[in-house]
């Protein structure tokens, strides 16, 4: 085979590279379009990752708390127990109206203060007074008639009563001297038997007469019977209450401030129906409830202590109030009431603590944390080994049958495993921590060991 046969055959075989590219070497149209395409891809694809990492906000906000070592004997740092509550007024007063009636003025506004005694609401006031003004009425005519009868007869009535006796006397002493005369002409026939019966009758009237006078006499110098003194001395008092008791709902309709303190809430307005009885809870019925209002310089926090924890408290124990509003400020308080009976179903007792140097600050209602203060002249003993840590109910999770707890370090989430030794009121002691970490109690649901948290509150 000569050279420019081989020479032929190895042209034959060479790839012909013209029909991708153009004639100048060039890829082809449809080549190009595609590389344009990915690039344009991959810039948006750029453009979508920087903007996700400017402006995401996946990176969850979390709520810590700072995890509290307790010793074998319950006592850190002087805190015999931590519990949590809520404010309430020591008397809190929902002020009803005694009638029925429309509002005619109302004088407060949710949060004023006001003084004992102090008009607060009025009352509609026509028709309780007309009833008022009757019944009064019937008690003076009462009264007047009892003390008639107290007082007797009148020296001019026993007066008036001597003269008509003693003309009654007079005028049958002249029936009788007639009929004497009569009787003789009659006897001597110069007169008939009718005149002597005429004489006769008027004498016995007139005697009947004298003898009625001289009783009446004699009553009027002794004056009305005992009896019926004390009968219109009853028909008095019956008349008077019945004024008094209208008089009362006089004074129903102004309705007063029964202590000095602070309204709370306003439930009547100008014209709406108040009533004594049942409410209405249909619009535009009759309310029960007019204001309510509480002394805010008589607080206390009310508290449930689990029963594991009671036997840690005594009364007048002190401790130092806090609440969530707050956290920089702290008051002082004392145990002032322990119920005398247990819940059963949320095995705790009710505890209420007195606020001793409450402020203005202070709202009922408030969340609020006590911290007990240990008895110094119990003591305490200084070489306590730690016994737990106490955390909140919240920070303790449930995963696959494990207790978890998520600790914030270095902005990151990080599990940790507990055990949870015993239940205390407002959260448990567990094991497993050494106190003071950082441990997450509000968190998203999907929250992952290592994840990138924020602390709610920091920047």
């Amino acid at each position: 085979m000569s050279i420019d046969t081989k020479h032929a055959d190895l042209q034959s075989l060479r790839i012909d590279r013209t029909a991708r590219t153009g004639g100048d070497g060039e890829p082809p149209l449809w080549a190009r379009r595609y590389i344009l395409a990915g690039i344009a891809v991959v810039i948006v694809l750029g453009v979508v990752a920087l903007a996700f990492r400017l402006f995401s906000h996946d990176v969850p906000e979390v709520e810590v708390v700072r995890a509290s070592a307790q010793t074998s004997n319950g006592v850190v740092g002087g805190v015999v127990l931590s519990a949590s509550g809520y404010i309430v007024a020591h008397h809190k007063i929902n002020l009803n109206s005694k009638v029925t009636g429309r509002v005619k003025w109302i004088g407060v506004e949710k949060g004023d203060k006001v003084k004992e005694e102090q008009i607060l609401v009025r009352l509609e006031d026509d028709e309780f007074r007309a009833q008022y003004e009757q019944a009064q009425g019937a008690a003076d005519n009462a009264r007047a008639y009892f003390q008639e009868l107290q007082n007797g007869s009148r020296p001019e009535e026993v007066q008036q009563a001597q003269h008509n006796l003693d003309e009654a006397k007079a005028t049958l002493l002249n029936d009788k001297i007639t009929l004497d005369r009569t009787r003789e002409l009659v006897a001597q026939g110069v007169l008939s038997k009718q005149a002597l019966d005429d004489a006769t009758g008027k004498f016995g009237a007139d005697q009947q007469r004298a003898n009625s006078l001289d009783k009446a006499f004699q009553l009027a110098k002794l004056g009305p019977r005992a009896e019926e003194i004390a009968r219109a001395k009853g028909s008095l008092a019956q008349a008077q209450g019945q004024a008094d008791y209208a008089k009362s709902l006089l004074d129903a309709t102004v309705i007063r401030a029964p202590v000095t303190g602070t309204i709370l809430e306003r439930a009547a307005e100008k014209g709406e129906l108040v009533t004594s009885g049942f409410a209405s809870t249909a619009e535009g019925g009759p309310q029960g409830l007019v204001v309510s209002l509480a002394d805010l310089n008589d607080l206390q926090v009310e508290l449930d202590i689990a029963q594991d924890d009671f036997a840690k408290l005594g009364p007048r124990q002190k401790g130092s109030v806090t609440v969530d509003a707050y956290p920089d400020r702290k008051w002082d308080g004392a145990i002032a009431e322990i119920s005398p009976q247990a819940n059963r179903a949320k095995a705790t007792v009710q505890v209420k603590v007195q606020i001793l140097n409450p402020d203005a600050y202070l709202r009922p209602d408030m969340n609020a944390t006590v911290r007990f203060l240990a008895d110094e002249t119990k003591g305490t003993s200084a070489s306590s080994q730690p016994a737990g840590v106490f955390l909140p109910t919240p920070a303790v999770h449930d995963r696959a049958g494990k207790k978890i707890v998520f600790l914030s370090f270095n902005g990151r989430a990080m599990v940790r495993e507990v055990k949870i030794l015993s239940q205390r009121s407002g959260g448990v002691l567990v094991q497993g921590l050494n106190g003071g970490e950082d441990v997450i109690t509000a968190a998203p649901a999907d929250l992952q060991d290592g994840d990138k948290i924020k602390i709610k509150g920091q920047s």
